[in-house]
């Protein structure tokens, strides 16, 4: 197939990047065929990243499975603020963890234990982290007892689209990832609630919870790690358009 005509084909469904698009499934396609069911795919709105299997992020090709939310780039500045804090030896848990990017970008700097209550996401982030590391459950409940109070930075890419603004999102979004891990509530901050309320017992005396929010949501956010006995500073990222919201324990 010509890229004009994949490119074409592409545009006209809607794809921004169309013409980038196109070359990537022409590179990772093994023949016409493959090629013409994965153009058909995204042409029904599947995320790219799930049909070529990976997706580039923060200098890594992390394994994306299909039913698996997407990392996306504005996530790398929580991944950034977290390097920051950690400099080297330190442990890292990867909350919520998806496809385990966020761990997967931090592995060559700490020890990373990782969970999210997706039994499909954890089988994804066993194929990019150590698999005796991803743990299946609800939010700390996953985790081994062992780690409470030896965790240096907590990284928290919770769900945080307010329930209503959830069907407004773009259709690969709200049609190919899970609901739970995009809906966060009436005001998208009912999952941080929950991190921020237990996360004292996981830290370390100097320990760091950062989580990824809206800038919209980012004061609201702050409030809710104040309330919970950490101090909050936000961080925003205006290159990648992110805002980290930084809780550091009162040790």
């Amino acid at each position: 197939m010509r890229l004009a005509d994949l490119t074409a084909r592409l545009r006209r469904a809607g794809c921004v990047f169309a013409e980038e698009e196109a070359r990537l499934l022409r590179a990772e396609s093994p023949d016409d065929d493959v090629l013409r069911d994965r153009v058909r795919r995204r042409v029904a709105g599947e995320p790219l990243e799930t049909i070529v299997g990976w997706a580039e992020f923060h200098g890594h090709r992390v394994v994306v499975a299909p039913g698996v939310f997407v990392p996306r780039r504005r996530t790398e500045a929580l991944v950034d603020v977290a390097r920051g804090l950690l400099g080297t030896g330190g442990v890292v848990v990867d909350l919520c963890c998806g496809s385990g990017a966020i761990g997967l970008a931090l592995a060559d700097v700490a020890t990373v234990h990782a969970a999210d209550v997706d039994p499909l996401a954890v089988a994804c982030a066993r194929r990019n982290l150590p698999p005796d590391r991803v743990f299946e459950g609800d939010l700390f409940d996953a985790l081994p007892a062992a780690l409470r109070g030896t965790v240096d930075v907590v990284c928290a890419n919770t769900p945080y689209v307010p329930t209503a603004a959830v069907a407004s999102m773009p259709r690969e979004a709200r049609e190919s990832e899970p609901r739970v891990t995009l809906d966060g509530g009436a005001d998208g901050l009912d999952v941080q609630r929950r991190v921020a309320a237990e996360v004292a017992r996981w830290l370390t005396p100097t320990g760091t919870l950062l989580v990824e929010t809206s800038a919209a949501q980012a004061d609201a956010a702050a409030e809710i790690m104040q309330a919970s006995g950490l101090r909050p500073h936000v961080h925003h990222d205006d290159e990648r358009d992110a805002t980290v919201v930084v809780g550091s324990a009162q040790g």
